[in-house]
């Protein structure tokens, strides 16, 4: 089944992924400042991943997040730590490439 079918249950994944972009989402990278500046997806915010937990407030009041990163092992974390903290609305997005293709359709 491998990673993705785990991440995202089934095919229409990237259906799912538009959708949530297409209606305004939240989209959060949580790479490096670096890795940011080398690429990234127009519209998204760069919070890395170390700085998820003491940025939560930056969180608040969306009605869809996406998070996404390099390989989807980050963004996998991030979800993880909004979801300890009361966030149900965390989608991941998986690499920033994935998320991009979304708006180069």
């Amino acid at each position: 089944m491998g990673i993705f079918g785990r991440m995202f249950g089934g095919s229409s994944t990237n259906e799912n992924l538009a959708t949530l972009v297409n209606e305004g989402a939240f989209l959060v990278d949580v790479r490096s400042p670096g890795e940011f500046a080398d690429g990234n997806v127009k519209g998204s915010v760069n919070i890395p991943l170390d700085q998820v937990q003491n940025q939560l407030a930056k969180f608040k009041e969306k009605e869809n997040i996406v998070v996404f990163c390099r390989s989807g092992n980050r963004s996998s974390q991030a979800k993880s730590i909004l979801e300890q903290n009361g966030f149900t609305n965390v989608t991941n997005g998986g690499t920033w490439q994935d998320v991009n293709a979304v708006f180069n359709k």
